[in-house]
């Protein structure tokens, strides 16, 4: 009976050590290699450049109050823990969410050893893991993982309202709406957060039951893996009299982006003759500020300028250039993670990911 009391105790310790990563591993080699590239696996100040600059600035940090925590780093107990950012357990254990006026709270289970998860048809299932024996002893089969129970009935995981928690809105000590996503994502079980940034791909998600695909853990967006986002947006280009228009539509239903540190582009490229003209680049950001301009989120209440595409909006942009029969348009769609005019004030005009212009989405057209 001992014995049997240490291994329960051996395997819990296991699961929710420093190593708990890797300890999902040995049964989700596939989910976890791509979850190690991904942004909630480098959501901490030591692995992503970009949130430490702002949190440098920030007056807490001072009094060592990082208050970026609860969705940053929600299972650390310690600096070590902090390091591993979030978390398989993280995810995989909120039972609800609160919603709250300022900013929304994840209600943690209090079972550490079961987890939650989604997979259609199996909505009323509870899969605990036990021993199967027939014909004395001979034939020995399981059911379920060692590692943990799987609770399948939470509705959350299935329409993405688990994800609300940490995704969908902040207000700072201003009151002032900092960022927030539509709510709209998170009410269907066919379309919603969870199926446009961790879509369907080939490879089994574990090795205990093999399947043929698995929802994608390294998370689709601006940081991490954004090509899989670009169906969700589509260009257009349109002849008129004088010039030519081109028109993006925005397929997602909340804002292109989301981050108010973020800034999208549009570059166009005129190609006669095989030369080359760049045409007027057009931005579109959502910048928060107060009197004094532009600010950061903590100083922030009002909009300063607001030219982001919302929610399944389209915005077309004119162009007076006019254009011959077999005239070639480039258009490129793309976005810098970091305001270009904010890079000194962070400290980043040397790294280079914030400097990087992403092309989100890119055509040519021949004009007939």
């Amino acid at each position: 009976m001992k014995k049997l009391v240490l291994s329960v105790f051996v395997l819990s310790s296991l699961l929710f050590a420093e190593s708990a990563t890797q300890t999902c591993k040995k049964c989700h080699p596939v989910i976890v290699d791509e979850f190690e590239n991904s942004m909630h696996r480098n959501s901490t100040i030591y692995s992503d450049a970009i949130h430490k600059a702002v949190w440098d600035k920030h007056p807490l940090k001072a009094k060592d109050e990082y208050t970026c925590a609860k969705c940053h780093t929600p299972n650390a107990k310690n600096e070590e823990d902090a390091k591993e950012g979030i978390t398989c357990v993280s995810c995989h254990t909120i039972k609800d969410v609160e919603v709250h006026a300022n900013v929304n709270k994840n209600v943690y289970s209090k079972d550490k050893k079961t987890f939650y998860s989604a997979e259609p048809g199996r909505e009323g299932e509870k899969v605990v893991y036990k021993k199967e024996s027939s014909w004395f002893g001979m034939n020995t089969s399981s059911v379920g993982s060692p590692y943990h129970d799987i609770d399948y009935t939470n509705e959350k995981y299935y329409n993405a309202q688990m994800c609300m928690g940490c995704h969908s809105h902040r207000k700072n000590s201003n009151e002032f709406m900092v960022c927030e996503t539509s709510k709209e994502g998170a009410k269907s079980k066919e379309e919603n957060c969870i199926t446009c940034h961790m879509p369907k791909v080939d490879g089994t998600a574990t090795t205990i039951r093999q399947t043929q695909k698995h929802s994608f853990h390294g998370f689709a967006g601006t940081r991490k893996n954004p090509q899989m986002l670009s169906k969700h947006v589509e260009i257009d280009f349109k002849k008129s009299s004088g010039g030519f228009e081109i028109t993006i539509d925005n397929k997602a239903p909340h804002d292109l982006m989301l981050h108010p540190l973020r800034v999208v582009e549009l570059r166009v490229n005129l190609l006669k003759d095989k030369k080359a003209t760049p045409l007027k680049t057009h931005s579109f950001a959502r910048v928060i500020g107060n009197e004094e301009g532009p600010s950061m989120p903590w100083l922030a209440n009002k909009v300063v300028v607001d030219t982001m595409l919302k929610a399944n909006e389209k915005k077309s942009i004119k162009y007076d250039a006019a254009l011959l029969s077999g005239d070639k348009i480039e258009v490129q769609l793309g976005y810098f993670v970091v305001n270009p005019k904010a890079l000194k004030k962070l400290n980043l005009e040397e790294n280079e990911e914030a400097q990087k212009f992403t092309v989100l989405k890119q055509q040519h057209f021949t004009v007939e």
